[in-house]
């Protein structure tokens, strides 16, 4: 049978985009002419904060003074599973070099870029994770300078759980500074930073317009859209759980898309029946931004069989996947586009979001059926190398000389030809487009 949608979204991602492109671009624009003071006047309008910009290691010490102990243990146990994971990433990309011919080496070497800008929202939530994910990353990478970029609350500043986390994972400068006057401050390298080579991290619309335009002139990790999550389930699932694990991703936002799909039409059934409750028993914001998610974005939809509904994960390629159905070893052989797989019951998006050592930082809307999310790889430039001996250099020359005049490049061609007559110059080579 075709996909049955028992629950159809009435919007998408797409409706709720609003042109924030030509604000972005005048604000940007803005504060590259203006320097260190249009970034100040940015944020005294959208933060409504004055206080320490670039925040004094006294700064950092008295917020990190009034974290809990016990907030400070979790996150330290987060920060620790984020980096041990991130090492092994890491060792996954070596060095290499090969020598495809006799006498031409050619190599791989994995550099990590100089300069981080790691922006950590902190309007609705306050994203500790985030901090955890961007900043230790960025560490273990290696890059020299990171800086951990986060909104002040007005008269307050940033909160004192960011700074500590930002600051045990490795930041060498917390900023103050929030939206697209804290991203433009990091790649212009205002307030004595350096220009960061790479911005990552989530954040609004603005900070994601901010990037896609920078784009180019700084790296980034991707545009990110509205969180969204998928979760396969079977007859067997526990409808109470998944009913829980679709509410706890809704609260993300009021356009944050979550979607069951399954092949058992009365766990379908059972699953819509709870979620409303739910929702009505989370705190007012939480349940207002879940309602609005569940009630415009969120999707059912009864599939014949679990082939059918692993090819519907993969059209809509989550940014979160949760498989809770029998036999995890065919879905995870099986599955192919999603930022990052949660298997079994005993797991959920909550954990890969905060301390389970998976980076949180993902692709969504539908960008994980080409690529990944943020890991040690992002930071680091895999780039290439080559040596040659004069007899190495030979076949190699030739076949260049012969191919660029092909290709109608005379130049191109004459840099090999140099060499065959300078290192064999008592031999003829043909080296016509036709030879």
């Amino acid at each position: 049978m075709p996909r049955e949608y028992l629950k159809k979204a009435t919007l998408t991602a797409k409706s709720d985009a609003s042109d924030v492109h030509e604000i972005v671009t005048g604000i940007l624009v803005d504060i590259e002419a203006g320097g260190d003071q249009a970034a100040l006047d940015y944020a005294a309008k959208f933060d409504k904060y004055e206080g320490s910009v670039i925040l004094s290691d006294e700064e950092i010490a008295a917020a990190c003074a009034l974290v809990p102990e016990k907030l400070k243990q979790d996150i330290q146990f987060s920060h620790d599973n984020v980096k041990r994971f991130a090492q092994t990433q890491k060792s996954t990309v070596a060095d290499v070099e090969y020598e495809v011919v006799p006498g031409l080496t050619v190599g791989q070497k994995a550099i990590p870029v100089d300069a981080a800008g790691c922006y950590v929202p902190g309007g609705r939530y306050s994203h500790i994770a985030s901090a955890i994910m961007t900043v230790t990353t960025a560490k273990v990478a290696g890059c020299r300078h990171i800086t951990a970029c986060s909104p002040p609350h007005p008269g307050v500043g940033v909160a004192p759980a960011i700074i500590y986390a930002a600051h045990i994972c490795g930041a060498d400068k917390i900023l103050a500074m929030g939206g697209v006057q804290g991203v433009a401050a990091m790649t212009f390298g205002l307030f004595d930073l350096p220009k960061a080579n790479i911005l990552v991290g989530p954040g609004n619309q603005f900070v994601a317009e901010a990037k896609r335009i920078l784009f180019g002139r700084v790296g980034i990790d991707m545009i990110a859209g509205p969180t969204d999550s998928l979760i396969l389930a079977d007859g067997d699932a526990d409808a109470h759980i998944v009913a829980t694990d679709l509410v706890s991703q809704a609260e993300h936002g009021y356009n944050s898309p979550v979607w069951l799909v399954t092949d058992d039409r009365a766990l379908a059934e059972d699953v819509m029946a709870r979620v409303p409750k739910l929702i009505d028993d989370l705190p007012e914001l939480n349940r207002d931004n879940a309602a609005a998610a569940w009630r415009d974005y969120a999707e059912v939809i009864l599939c014949a069989d679990r082939e059918e509904m692993a090819a519907t994960s993969d059209d809509y390629a989550p940014e979160h996947l949760t498989v809770q159905a029998a036999d995890l070893d065919w879905w995870l052989n099986r599955l192919t586009c999603y930022g990052s797989l949660f298997l079994g019951e005993e797991t959920t998006v909550s954990y890969g979001d905060k301390a389970a050592g998976t980076n949180h930082v993902l692709p969504t809307s539908g960008a994980a059926s080409y690529t990944g999310g943020l890991s040690v790889h992002k930071y680091m430039k895999i780039v290439t190398w080559q040596r040659a001996t004069r007899d190495g250099s030979k076949p190699v020359a030739e076949a260049t000389a012969r191919i660029s005049r092909l290709e109608g490049m005379e130049g191109h061609a004459r840099a090999a030809d140099v060499r065959l007559a300078k290192y064999f110059p008592d031999e003829e080579f043909d080296l016509t487009a036709n030879g």
